[in-house]
């Protein structure tokens, strides 16, 4: 056992360097995230979401670098990495509805400008909506509309239609059923 440490001992301490620091970089990303979820008063789940993201992205870069700490050959690498992503592309463009959903939610977390608890006016040609914003979602927002009917309308449509604000905070705990 121990010939197997003093065989492999640098590939060791560069994988524990590098755990350590993607791990380092993740966490300031998260808090980062954390608080700008705060800042712009969206939800708790919300923020952990993009905090998952962020997770599954670094767990990818640590696998790429991890082959390349361990000996892996450049050209095999590319061969693994390129092998998998067309086969990741191919099933993202089977489903591209639901990455551009999954895109859209992460780009409402920074930058939507509206809250739950806001009544809002969409302007869809097709299906007109105004209510309020119970909740918002990966993949879709989670609106009440006055009469009481609960509207899910994807992500990728709200940032595609002219959204009005009619009331800032118009969810109380008498709407909520």
């Amino acid at each position: 056992m121990s010939g197997f440490f003093k065989t492999y001992q640098t590939e060791i301490v560069y994988s524990i360097i590098l755990l350590v620091v993607l791990f380092i970089i993740r966490t300031i990303i998260v808090i980062t995230v954390k608080k700008t979820g705060k800042k712009s008063g969206t939800t708790v789940a919300r923020a952990a979401l993009i905090g998952r993201y962020v997770t599954v992205i670094f767990v990818l870069i640590a696998l790429l670098i991890e082959a390349f700490i361990l000996g892996a050959n450049t050209q095999d690498v590319t061969l693994v990495f390129s092998s998998v992503f067309a086969v990741i592309g191919i099933a993202l463009f089977a489903i591209w509805s639901i990455l551009s959903n999954v895109t859209s939610g992460v780009i409402m977390f920074f930058s939507f400008p509206y809250k739950v608890g806001d009544k809002i006016k969409i302007h869809d040609k097709d299906y007109p909506v105004e209510a309020i914003i119970e909740d918002i979602r990966a993949f879709q927002l989670i609106l009440r509309e006055d009469g009481g009917d609960l509207v899910t309308y994807p992500n990728n449509l709200i940032l595609q239609k002219a959204v009005t604000l009619i009331e800032k905070d118009a969810l109380d705990d008498s709407s909520i059923l």
